[in-house]
């Protein structure tokens, strides 16, 4: 085991050695951490006028989390997306293979070399996430939650671009192809879920109870008392997202503002961008009325009191079904087929080799 462990580690420092040490890796840590630095300012004015130090400080702790991740999901693959074909074409991935590493610990230790890549980032970021959390406004489970949600989401996505490199033979085609499964994950699933919803439309029957505004004091507009009530009756078509909810559970922002308990003001309304991405994703659980009643005459909404069914955000997301462990058990699956799936490709003496793929 510890001589297994030895080889593992060899392959992970050759490969931080050799991504991490160039000038332009420093240049882009870099611009990271001004661009984090120059958000979070702007983030803490802005927010800190509408509401108290704590308001302010978890709101900019949520919005760096997010960042961090949007980074991630943008220059990650670029790393990782050519760890195996790009050293195949350089001639290094046959001097590597003729040691006494085994195929399972040099894309594994590739892996954990892009995974490593991409904490950098996060690393980055830690003095600007560290005085939000200073700030009060963070819990600790959120803190934990979110955190350990990234992390897992930059190795999914590092696992992606390796699996990848080492099943296409071409370094440029297998970068290309992990910002197409990112880009799947993080913009197709909105645009599904989107399309889906407006495929899936029903018709809903609303009845509705209205003032009969002809009785009405002709001079004021006004009744002397209860007003009198005339009913109407009337049809339209409503998108159902209640009905393809289940693909936003494989969105990483969905599955990360799932999993971070959003703080809430005495309203019940949240105070962060977890809680604002959650409580949208969690409304589309809730299945429209196909048939209601709108009371406009003697019901509360005339008086001008909320209705009785009315719900908060809080109350929303308490409510309904979390989904982020979905998400995050699909994504890992996902990572951990291509990694085998490139072990299996990459294993040596090799039966058959792409054309135009070099050995040596």
């Amino acid at each position: 085991m510890n001589r297994y462990l030895d080889g593992l580690g060899t392959i992970v420092r050759l490969e931080l050695r050799q991504r991490i040490r160039s000038v332009a890796w420093v240049v882009l840590i870099s611009i990271v951490f001004v661009v984090v630095a120059i958000v979070s300012v702007l983030l803490w004015f802005s927010l800190s006028a509408f509401g108290g130090d704590a308001a302010s400080s978890g709101g900019v702790y949520s919005a760096i989390i997010f960042f961090v991740l949007l980074v991630g999901t943008l220059v990650a693959p670029a790393m990782s997306g050519n760890a195996i074909n790009g050293d195949r074409d350089a001639g290094n991935l046959a001097t590597t293979q003729v040691t006494l590493a085994s195929t399972g610990q040099i894309v594994l230790g590739k892996f954990l070399a892009a995974w490593t890549v991409g904490l950098t980032f996060l690393a980055a970021s830690l003095p600007f996430l560290l005085f939000a959390v200073i700030g009060g406004g963070v819990r600790l489970d959120t803190l934990l939650a979110s955190l350990g949600m990234l992390v897992l989401e930059l190795g999914v996505v590092a696992a992606v671009g390796v699996g990848l490199s080492g099943l296409i033979a071409r370094p440029l085609f297998s970068v290309v192809t992990t910002y197409l499964v990112v880009a799947a994950l993080s913009i197709g699933t909105l645009i599904v879920f989107g399309l889906g919803s407006l495929a899936t439309q029903s018709e809903v029957r609303v009845t509705s109870i209205d003032p009969d505004y002809a009785q009405a004091d002709p001079q004021t507009g006004q009744f002397d008392g209860q007003p009198p009530c005339i009913t109407n009756e009337y049809t339209y078509t409503s998108p159902r997202p209640d009905l393809v909810w289940g693909f936003l559970a494989a969105n990483p922002y969905v599955m990360l503002a799932d999993a971070a308990p959003a703080s809430y003001d005495r309203n019940g309304y949240p105070l962060d961008l977890f809680g604002q991405i959650a409580f949208a994703a969690r409304s589309a659980q809730v299945p429209i009325e196909l048939e209601r009643t709108d009371d406009y005459c003697t019901g509360l909404r005339y008086q001008g009191a909320m209705p009785e069914d009315f719900q908060t955000p809080e109350e929303v997301i308490a409510s309904t079904v979390p989904t982020w462990f979905v998400g995050l058990a699909l994504h890992l699956l996902l990572g951990a087929g291509l990694l085998l799936a490139a072990v299996r490709r990459t294993r040596t003496p090799a039966v058959r080799l792409a054309r135009g793929s070099r050995i040596a």
